[in-house]
């Protein structure tokens, strides 16, 4: 509106139709008369009925089968479910009266086949596409008025209320709302879909009096005798570009997911976000065989030397929309291209796989090193342990470094390695740029800004020349070999976030574009809470995701931040990429060449002699206080070591040992020292060690009745924590880490004095483990700490990966 005038907005689609049009005077009015069905959602008609056309369903999908616009699968859909649809052109009037199963019918073709759908609007009266995500919304001055009022809808074909297959009315209305109320935070996005397997199994529901199991998309389940069980649910996901917000707008039931369907679904979710308000920058899909169709589809092209990053929408529009693959699928398929490959070569210099599967299976070595001039005994060599860090990501700062210090000290499995070194670095460098996750982050891991740009933009142009000159052993260039889906990625990520940096419309956040909006991570977080409400391990039935569905939608909040269920409240997406990274690891590759090889922990605590038990004052009153401290160390390093198997995060783990700032860091490889058959703890673990020892002493006098309950040890737990309190802030090296995720109290530093302090008091308050505990033999030097605690003198040239920044 612009003063008294009005003017159609760019992709209108009329809502209101007039009556169908019955004087000849008036149809010779019309000119030209446009392409479009009889009485349909035009005030225009065709001239007849072609005379070939067929004469019922059956005939008609043959035909259309025939003449190869409708794939065989398609058409035995169809025909199953609606043979016996009426085929008469006056069954085919205005779309207000069209039958549930007219509605179906329009909807499955548009979604499977918009080529045949085009075509049978020549001879019905089929609704325009974007008629099947048409809505009706109320103007933001009646929601002033009447604020606890919701916005009606005229329900789409496509939509439904109560978490049903299709778009969900609810969430869209919600998401109205907040456009309406001016939240600028609300007016950008990018859809992500991802899918989910399903166990095909038919179920009656008693409720709706029908059979469910059958192939749902939106417009009405499929249950003829002939028709497909389910065997995928896709799911589609808005995602907040500058701020952390998420919305899951629905699923449908499928029993082949195409790369076509996903492309028609991508379509009607932008045409939905478009008409309420919101403006979609970007969509993205797994790096997988479907998600490199859905690409095509859209016309996107993946050619390294002419790449199309975007598409239009509507076709034919000025609108264009960037596409990403998930950077963590696209990693995995380089990974596998390496060790199918074993080596790559590029003008001078080559990459061998094998130097990260020795990095990987280096097993703990003894090293001696002359002490340092400080030390006491300055003429003897002391001995230090090197490990490998197996959280550790493969493609990171942390494996290159590692190799380079291996290299220098003078391993031969190592010698050579500097093309792996160069190629790890860049790959560490892309990963850093797509993995972003806030805007407090360091070196490249910061949101895409005016003052990175150049930067960014010069990483691109180096990745772009180094993967189109990559070659195999025999010569054959890796970006068109069988091999390359993981590389192309890579570049069109990068072509699509250039792009999108320069070429983002008038009032888009551009200089604010969280990298982590386009991977999968939000919505993988969302599923694993869908799978978790499922409550089943394996693949669940349709109704079984339906109902999990239904109740995660009805918890869900599209707060920026907000957790989809309370089950998963505690999970960050940085804990779900590394969660999803996990394959990418050290210990991964490791596991592959080594399956055989597990927890390295003896089956017997050593660490009991001079632990001070609680349950009897004579022996505490006999104990010697220099072999209670030695085994709180021994206990704090046991701990330590537990917890390293299950901990996913580099930054975290090497936080647990024993530091030497005075060393070179070397990242993934750590430099620990052992208490004989014990590492030696970091002093943020061994401090958490003695107070929960301390708290547990003076709270091991209370009755029996009451201990080892689950009451008593949240009590414990408690004394601890308000102990910690008083205390120097414990694990400075995590300081940098801890902006790599969200800014929250459940963060990896609480969570690693939670879990320290649970393992510890777990242990001690053991009795049946606490009888078989032993002490080592042999003599071990002890030196003050900075305060009242005793703790193992570390070795002073000695240097672990704890200062390294985490996955």
């Amino acid at each position: 509106r612009f003063g008294l005038r009005r003017k159609l907005r760019r992709g209108a689609v009329p809502s209101r139709f007039l009556p169908p049009v019955r004087s000849r005077s008036r149809v010779r009015a019309l000119k030209q008369p446009l392409r479009g069905p009889p009485g349909g959602d035009h005030n225009y008609s065709l001239r007849g009925r072609p005379a070939d056309t067929p004469r019922t369903v059956a005939s008609l999908l043959r035909m259309l089968a025939k003449k190869r616009q409708l794939p065989e699968e398609i058409v035995s859909l169809l025909r199953a479910q609606f043979s016996d649809l009426p085929f008469e052109l006056h069954s085919w009037r205005q779309m207000a009266e069209y039958s549930p199963e007219m509605r179906q019918f329009a909807c499955i073709l548009h979604l499977y086949h918009i080529k045949a759908y085009d075509y049978l609007r020549k001879i019905f009266p089929l609704p325009h596409p974007c008629s099947l995500t048409k809505q009706v919304f109320i103007h933001s001055f009646i929601l002033n008025v009447f604020p606890e009022s919701h916005p009606p809808f005229f329900s789409s074909w496509l939509s439904n209320n109560e978490a049903a297959a299709g778009f969900s009315n609810d969430v869209f209305l919600r998401l109205q709302e907040k456009v309406e109320r001016g939240d600028q935070a609300y007016c950008y996005c990018a859809v992500m879909v991802q899918d989910m397997s399903l166990q095909k199994q038919q179920e009656w529901d008693p409720q709706t009096r029908r059979l469910t199991g059958f192939v749902d998309l939106g417009a009405g389940i499929l249950d003829a005798d002939e028709a497909p069980l389910a065997s995928e649910a896709i799911i589609l996901m808005a995602v907040g570009i500058s701020s952390p917000w998420t919305a899951p707008l629905g699923y449908f039931f499928v029993n082949s997911m195409t790369g076509r369907l996903l492309a028609q679904l991508f379509h009607q979710t932008i045409s939905k976000l478009n008409n309420i308000g919101i403006t979609v920058l970007a969509v993205t899909s797994g790096a997988s065989a479907r998600g490199a169709e859905t690409a095509r589809a859209l016309g996107i092209r993946m050619d390294p030397e002419r790449i199309r990053c975007t598409f239009r929408h509507p076709p034919g529009s000025a609108h264009s929309i960037t596409y990403f693959f998930d950077v963590c699928h696209a990693l995995q398929l380089i990974r596998n291209a390496l060790q199918c490959f074993q080596k790559v070569e590029w003008l001078s210099d080559t990459m061998w796989w094998q130097h990260v599967v020795e990095l990987a299976a280096l097993r703990e070595q003894r090293v001696l090193e002359p002490r340092s001039p400080g030390s006491d005994r300055s003429g003897s060599k002391e001995s230090y342990h090197l490990k490998v860090n197996l959280a550790t990501l493969l493609f990171s700062e942390g494996v290159a470094d590692a190799l380079e210090h291996l290299q220098k000290l003078g391993l031969a499995s190592f010698q050579n390695c500097s093309g792996t070194v160069r190629f790890v670095r860049l790959m560490s460098s892309l990963c850093d740029v797509f993995c972003g996750r806030g805007p407090y982050g360091k070196g490249l891991k910061v949101p895409l800004l005016a003052g990175n740009y150049t930067k960014i933009s010069n990483l691109f142009n180096e990745a772009k020349s180094f993967f189109v000159t990559l070659t195999d052993s025999v010569g054959r260039y890796i970006t068109k070999s069988k091999r390359k889906l993981g590389f192309l990625s890579l570049l069109l990520n990068a072509e699509s976030l250039k792009w999108l940096y320069s070429n983002c419309p008038e009032g888009t956040p551009s200089h604010y574009l969280q990298t982590c909006a386009f991977s999968l991570d939000p919505l993988e977080l969302f599923l694993r809470a869908l799978q978790q409400a499922c409550g089943t391990s394996g693949s669940p039935t349709s109704t079984v995701f339906q109902a999990a569905y239904h109740k995660l939608l009805a918890s869900c909040s599209l707060s920026p931040g907000s957790p989809h269920s309370s089950g998963l409240g505690n999970v960050s997406s940085l804990d779900i990429s590394l969660s999803r990274s996990r394959e990418l690891t050290l210990g991964s590759i490791r596991a592959q060449y080594n399956p055989a090889r597990g927890r390295a922990l003896a089956t017997e605590y050593p660490f009991c002699a001079g632990l001070l038990l609680h349950s009897s004052a004579l022996s505490n009153a006999l104990t010697d206080l220099s072999l209670h401290a030695r085994s709180i160390t021994c206990a704090a390093g046991f701990v330590a070591e537990h917890l390293a198997w299950d901990l996913q995060c580099e930054a975290c783990l090497a936080s647990l040992f024993d530091s030497d700032e005075s060393r070179l860091r070397c990242r993934s490889v750590l430099y620990i020292k052992k208490l004989g058959r014990v590492s030696l703890p970091s002093a943020s673990v061994h401090c958490i060690a003695s107070i929960s020892e301390r708290v547990l002493k003076w709270y091991g006098n209370v009755g029996d009745g009451s201990k080892l309950t689950k009451l008593w040890h949240l009590s414990l737990e408690q004394e601890v924590f308000q102990e910690l309190l008083g205390e120097r802030p414990l694990f400075p090296t995590l300081t940098n880490h801890l902006f790599d995720g969200e800014l929250s109290i459940n963060n990896h530093y609480t969570v690693l004095v939670k879990e320290i302090t649970r393992c510890y008091l777990n242990i001690r308050t053991n009795p049946a483990q606490h009888l078989n505990l032993k002490y080592p033999c042999g003599r071990h030097r002890l030196k003050r700490l900075k305060g009242r605690h005793f703790f193992p003198s570390p070795l002073g040239s000695c240097q672990s990966s704890c200062t390294q920044v985490g996955s």
